[in-house]
């Protein structure tokens, strides 16, 4: 049910995760081991199998050294969309609440926002 870019994706990623397995000179079976899964496990992730599971992605990529990766994926302050809607939402206009608290005034004719000097507020 996937659509056509997420299936391109997942066999880039699949791909990208052999390449890298080969590059660190493991074989199927050492790594396979390091991130326990059978070979065919591994295979449908290199593939790029949408239904392998996600914590067999994040042991390969540990296994890799690229953890990392997997945290930074969704980092919030690098999430455009989320920023500029964010920033959307933002208010107009700042309504000063202390404006209506000033007035109030304590037993000794102070107002609460007031600086206490000799220090006896305390």
């Amino acid at each position: 049910m996937s659509s056509f870019q997420v299936q391109t994706a997942l066999r880039r990623f699949g791909s990208d995760i052999q390449v890298a397995r080969k590059k660190r000179r493991m074989s199927v079976a050492d790594f396979c081991e390091r991130i326990g899964v059978t070979d065919k496990t591994l295979a449908k992730l290199e593939r790029g199998d949408g239904g392998v599971r996600l914590e067999t992605l994040a042991m390969a990529l540990m296994v890799l050294g690229e953890l990392h990766r997997l945290e930074e994926l969704m980092d919030a302050s690098k999430d455009e969309t989320g920023l500029v809607l964010d920033h959307g939402r933002l208010p107009q206009r700042i309504v000063n609440r202390s404006s209506r608290a000033s007035s109030a005034r304590d037993p000794h004719g102070r107002r609460e926002d007031e600086i206490d000097d000799e220090g006896s507020a305390f």
